[in-house]
């Protein structure tokens, strides 16, 4: 089941494919759920790209603050070890050590 906005446009697009990227990597298959997000965020705009889909600076910028959120979320539950995939949405100044 997936729960998401009928694709219509870009941001709707990339939000329904996101979606259908947890189903395509694998629920439980990342470390942690901040590098699922991420995965299924990578999954949905290689998709659009390669179908030639128009993934606009808006999908971008979704992406972004929802790693922002989903990183910031792990790091409030003690996440101690930041896959090196999403270091670059670290807030400011947090000094965590990375992982592969």
């Amino acid at each position: 089941m997936i729960e998401s906005p009928y694709p219509r446009g870009p941001m709707s697009c990339a939000v329904f494919l996101h979606e259908v990227g947890h189903h395509a990597i694998g629920f439980g298959r990342a470390r942690t759920r901040c590098l699922e997000e991420h995965l299924a965020w990578d999954w949905a705009l290689r998709e659009m790209e390669a179908r030639g889909f128009n993934v606009t600076q808006r999908v971008r910028e979704r992406r972004d603050r929802a790693m922002r959120y989903a990183l910031s979320k792990a790091l409030r539950r003690g996440l101690k070890r930041v896959p090196v995939e999403l270091v670059r949405w670290l807030p400011e100044g947090a000094e965590l050590e990375a992982t592969r």
